[in-house]
């Protein structure tokens, strides 16, 4: 009998083995391998990937590429998605298959969210998203609306020029960080509500206060609360937090539409039209396409804060380092702001940009190494075929831009600062198109191997006058000081509002500088 008992208790150990190690080989096998989509590494249950990615997603996407190709399949604990690393898949996406992939998937802390539903920046391709997008490209941001808005942003830039010759002149240092994102506050802000910030010039920082704490809130999700058993659970209250926070934000702005309606219906006929005023219109008009509501409004303009001030400051702090690290290129750059002014030696405007293009091409070499969208989010509408691969409806997707940015075989030294690469010589003398007008086009996505706003129907609206805030800016900075790094330059790093990181880089301070007036913008040249 005890032989008959060991000889069973060692075939059902036997069984019970092999089906353990075959499940275990099932859960940590590709899932890729069973429905038909790209390879991918294997994964962990319940954790998918996350052991394999560093706090800077993209770099860890980019080096798993070079083992598992320019498309791959990766799960973050519930969330699964086709990875782009290459330009010619992005190709496919982006251009080929534009309206098949227009949608965008929400990568955050979404069920938080107050507004939920009311999204027009991760809002699904479909009427809300198409109307909001023409209204945009039609008063919003159009080039007229873009124009007048010129007074604001050369108004604040010599605010921050002020700021800098009085610290000059007691020589002190200053956080660019903190001096930057004063200046993109004020101009959107100014740019949104202009009447209302005429009115209380402690609006942007009230707004700027409300905004960043929302944003605090939301980068303190770690990966299990997004993806993984906790999602749902708000175990540590960070989903209470934020919404705390976005209601603040709604108390404020409602406040102020309040105001903007009160003020309408005094004055029917309203001059220098601010963007909440549009806005208001388009509500107010009985014939617009499709009737806005009230909370699809306050989530535009919460979405509006959101993606240009921390964008905005951080492209102009890497384009600041770069530029300090790189001394040759700032000495060109001012060569060629003092040749294009010629004699009559003032001050750089906005009119003067377009002729210079070794600045231009120093800030995109900026956004080619250092993206503010690094992640292109995109989620497929219909069933379709990429490299071969079975791509079905609702398939989510991230796009590597900042991956196809460094990518060797398009870029020499693709690691490298080298804005001498996109100074190419207009060859299309038909056209007529000079390089600024090139430089444009490219940062809108027509190059899809340069990638900075994105491309394709959900590309960044606002490249336009990102580009004109940076070019002004640096170009300011550059005629009148000269500047010297207290600290490490090098290590300062950019937080997006999904919890991971940009850039990748050590260190959590911004830069701090003292600047060397050489050219009074206020009194006279000083060398």
């Amino acid at each position: 009998m005890n032989m008959d008992t060991n000889y069973t208790t060692c075939s059902y150990l036997l069984f019970f083995t092999f089906i353990t190690i075959f499940l275990l080989r099932r859960l940590f096998s590709s899932s890729s391998r069973r429905d038909g989509l790209p390879p991918g590494p294997r994964g962990l249950p319940i954790l998918g990937h996350m052991h394999l990615l560093r706090s800077s997603l993209p770099r860890s996407l980019q080096a798993l590429a070079q083992t598992y190709g320019p498309l791959m399949t990766i799960r973050i604990g519930s969330l699964r998605v086709l990875v782009v690393s290459d330009s010619d898949t992005a190709k496919q996406i982006l251009k080929t298959h534009d309206p098949d992939f227009a949608s965008k998937f929400v990568f955050g802390p979404r069920q938080f969210n107050v507004y939920k539903g009311s999204e027009f920046f991760n809002a699904p391709y479909g009427p809300y998203w198409r109307f909001m997008k023409k209204l945009c490209m039609t008063k919003l941001f159009a080039g007229y609306q873009l124009d007048r808005f010129v007074d604001i942003r050369e108004e604040e830039t010599l605010t921050l020029l002020r700021s800098l010759v009085e610290r000059s002149k007691n020589k002190e240092a200053c956080n660019l960080g903190l001096e930057f994102t004063a200046l993109t506050t004020k101009i959107l802000s100014k740019m949104v509500m202009g009447k209302r910030c005429s009115q209380n010039s402690n609006l942007p920082i009230e707004i700027r206060k409300i905004v960043s704490d929302i944003m605090a809130c939301a980068t303190r999700f770690g990966f299990m609360e997004l993806f993984g058993p906790l999602r749902d659970l708000d175990v540590f209250g960070n989903g209470k937090k934020l919404r705390s926070s976005i209601w603040r934000y709604d108390e404020l702005v409602e406040k102020i539409l309040k105001e903007y309606e009160t003020e309408k219906s005094k004055d029917k006929e309203v001059k220098d039209k601010d963007i909440v005023d549009i806005l208001l219109d388009t509500y107010n008009d009985p014939k617009a396409e499709l009737k806005l509501t009230m909370n699809q409004i306050k989530f535009f303009i919460l979405e509006l804060f959101m993606a240009s001030l921390d964008t905005t400051s951080a492209a102009l702090q890497w384009t600041m380092t770069e530029l300090i690290n790189n001394p040759d290129i700032f000495t060109k750059i001012r060569d060629e702001i003092r040749s294009a002014l010629g004699t009559t030696y003032r001050l750089i405007k906005e009119s003067d940009l377009q002729k210079l293009p070794y600045l231009q091409a120093a800030i995109k070499e900026t956004l080619r190494l250092h993206p503010v969208g690094p992640l292109l989010r995109r989620e497929s509408n219909t069933d379709m075929k990429i490299n071969g691969y079975d791509v079905k409806s609702g398939t989510k997707i991230f796009i590597n831009a900042y991956g196809i940015m460094r990518d060797p075989t398009t870029y020499k030294d693709p690691d490298k600062f080298i804005p001498e690469r996109f100074l190419v010589v207009e060859e299309n003398i038909e056209r007529k198109m000079g390089y600024y007008q090139q430089y444009m086009l490219e940062l809108k996505g027509q190059d899809v191997n340069y990638l900075a706003f994105g491309s394709g129907r959900r590309g960044c609206l606002g490249a336009s006058h990102a580009s004109l805030v940076l070019s002004l800016t640096i170009a300011s900075l550059v005629q009148c000081f000269n500047w010297t790094v207290k600290g490490d330059k090098d290590k300062f790093k950019i937080i997006l509002p999904t919890g991971f990181s940009a850039s990748g880089t050590a260190g959590g301070s911004s830069l701090t500088c003292s600047p060397e007036l050489c050219f009074d913008p206020f009194g006279h040249k000083i060398e």
